[in-house]
């Protein structure tokens, strides 16, 4: 038994002939350059005929994760981020000392009230 090589080995099926270039319709694109604060570059391409209102000024740049923006001389800066607050930190945003009092004091009566004591 002879053994040869399989001549469609590696190719798709379907594919056509082998060095085939056109593989199907390509739409006429622009490329929109985006820089951050580090000086990265990211283009990211768009159908050439959208609406410019429609391409983002500023994306999220996959190299550093900073934002990125369209005037590499001008990247926008970095958005201040609050530092996580717990709910009881929101909770008292909303009551004063003389609320939160008179609350507890309201859901301890409750309470006793339940159980029987007062």
């Amino acid at each position: 038994m002879a053994t040869g090589g399989n001549a469609i080995r590696g190719t798709r099926v379907g594919a056509g002939p082998m060095g085939e270039q056109d593989h199907g319709y390509h739409a006429d694109r622009i490329a929109v350059s985006y820089w951050d604060a580090l000086g990265n570059e990211t283009v990211r391409y768009f159908v050439a005929d959208i609406d410019p209102d429609e391409i983002p000024d500023v994306i999220d740049s996959p190299h550093s994760g900073l934002p990125a923006g369209r005037d590499k001389q001008n990247p926008p800066a970095v958005a201040k981020t609050e530092p996580y607050k717990t709910h009881l930190a929101y909770v008292k945003e909303r009551r004063s000392d003389d609320e939160a009092a008179q609350l507890l004091d309201d859901a301890l009566q409750q309470l006793r009230d339940r159980r029987g004591q007062s």
